[in-house]
């Protein structure tokens, strides 16, 4: 029997059940407006069922069979086994915590849940396709529409994802053996924090990028250091070089092909390929040209200060909306959104954003560099503490990376910060609300820091800025 169409309404209908789309529909609600969440898949969205928490459990249970490997200098010595199907269990177990808790956060604020696929009918309907056969559809009334639909990895042309030999990020969080060998296309931030965990649960890892150095976007000592480690865990780099074919060879290996500018060819055989080549906007499921909203070259909704379209009364959040792609982007965006729907007076700032890579080590950065605080028209100054000389990261024996400020040499202002080393992600947090704040250096270097911390690379570069270092040169 087939479920007739249905007709309901909402103040506010939120597209998409990821981290700014639930943020927003919770925000909505608490604010008293009737709040309707339409999600097809699961509640917490890639973030926290394919990307963000399962890559980072992958992540944590690596580096500990890693670290007992390698704690010989400590004077333990340990051979752990690897039960990858556990560990793959261990990692559903945590996202299955966190679904259910997004979940039954909505409904304790009063948000009503709806599962299908939403499509514009108009500028004021949508039109819900409900999943499995017979299920029918409804269609929803609104004030306000939140379109978080978020982003999907990116196929290389004739590297379509099979599951099998070729995997996007999400198909490899989910395997349940370790390959022999892993070839990764890509040396962005997904590419590089799974080859290091491959790697160490004893794959042998090759990574193809086409570009000179690993993480793009990132500056060249930063990456400098994330490419030796990787390097010192064996897995092996192939720079210049874009993939091209791929086939079936003997024993369920796979041969793929490279090529390089000057139409050089390369080979390399593995079990598996990861392609992490980056990600594109979900769009093509909401019937835009229903109500005249185009997306730009790359697929994204341009939005203002306060995550409006160009489309009154339309909003977009999070992957969907574009650059940074970042999941405590996409919830700051949601909050703003189902705000400025309330008519409150939000917008968002993005000077203080902080960004992080779950490599080894981690990656922290905020703000401005050194270079773009001068393109900005400020006369920056700067100050590092190499890790090698903090106490606690010898203690976790840690020697490589270094906590960098950056601040403006007339009012020593903090612009931002770079940090590569052990809880980079943590450490940054410090200096994003020193930005937030127009916090000065003089408020860092004069704030005293427990010992023995990583924290205090950050008082010590601050110090360093001014002048005033005491425990580097």
């Amino acid at each position: 029997m087939v479920v007739g169409d249905v007709t309901t309404g909402t103040e506010v209908l939120v597209i998409g059940g990821g981290p700014g789309g639930y943020v927003a529909a919770i925000r909505a609600a608490q604010l008293g407006l009737d709040t309707t969440l339409v999600e097809r898949d699961a509640y917490g969205g890639t973030c926290l069922n394919h990307g963000c928490i399962p890559s980072k459990a992958f992540i944590s249970a690596a580096d500990v069979a890693h670290d007992a490997r390698e704690a010989e200098a400590m004077g333990v010595f340990a051979d752990p086994a690897v039960d990858m199907e556990g560990m793959t269990k261990w990692k559903d177990g945590v996202v299955t915590r966190l679904t259910r808790g997004v979940e039954s956060l909505c409904k304790s604020a009063g948000v009503a849940l709806v599962e299908g696929t939403a499509e514009f009918v108009d500028a004021e309907t949508v039109r819900v396709a409900h999943g499995g056969e017979g299920q029918g559809s409804e269609t929803i009334a609104f004030e306000h529409a939140i379109v978080a639909t978020g982003s999907r990895p990116i196929e290389v042309p004739g590297f379509a994802f099979d599951g099998e030999q070729i995997l996007s990020s999400r198909q490899a969080l989910a395997l349940e053996a370790v390959p022999d060998e892993l070839l990764v296309v890509g040396a962005g931030y997904i590419g590089m924090e799974l080859s290091t965990v491959f790697a160490k649960l004893g794959a042998e890892v090759t990574v193809v990028e086409m570009l000179d150095d690993v993480l793009p976007g990132y500056e060249d000592d930063i990456a400098e250091v994330v490419r030796e480690r990787a390097e010192s865990l064996g897995v092996e780099f192939a720079f210049g070089e874009a993939a091209s074919d791929w086939e079936h060879i003997e024993d369920g290996r796979i041969r793929v092909a490279t090529t390089d500018e000057d139409d050089g060819v390369e080979e390399y055989h593995a079990e598996k390929c990861l392609v992490a080549v980056g990600r594109e906007p979900v769009t093509d499921t909401l019937g835009l040209e229903n109500i005249a909203l185009e997306p730009d070259e790359s697929g994204f909704l341009a939005t203002d200060e306060q995550a409006r379209t160009d489309l009154d009364g339309v909003f977009a959040v999070g992957d969907v909306a574009g650059e940074p792609m970042l999941a405590h982007v996409a919830m700051a965006e949601g909050e703003v959104a189902a705000e400025v729907a309330a008519g409150e007076p939000a917008a968002l700032s993005h000077q203080a954003v902080p960004a992080a890579v779950f490599t080894d080590p981690e990656i922290g950065t905020v703000g401005l560099t050194e270079a773009e605080a001068s393109e900005a028209g400020f006369d920056p100054v700067v100050g590092e503490m190499p890790l090698r000389a903090n106490g606690r990261a010898l203690t976790l024996n840690e020697r490589e990376g270094f906590v960098r400020v950056v601040a403006d040499a007339d009012t020593e202002f903090l612009l931002g910060a770079q940090i590569v080393g052990p809880e980079a992600s943590e450490l940054v947090a410090e200096v994003g609300l020193g930005v937030e704040l127009g916090a000065r250096l003089e408020d860092v270097a004069g704030t005293i820091h427990t010992h023995p911390t990583l924290s205090e690379a950050v008082h010590e570069a601050a110090k360093a800025a001014r002048g005033e270092a005491i425990h580097t040169r």
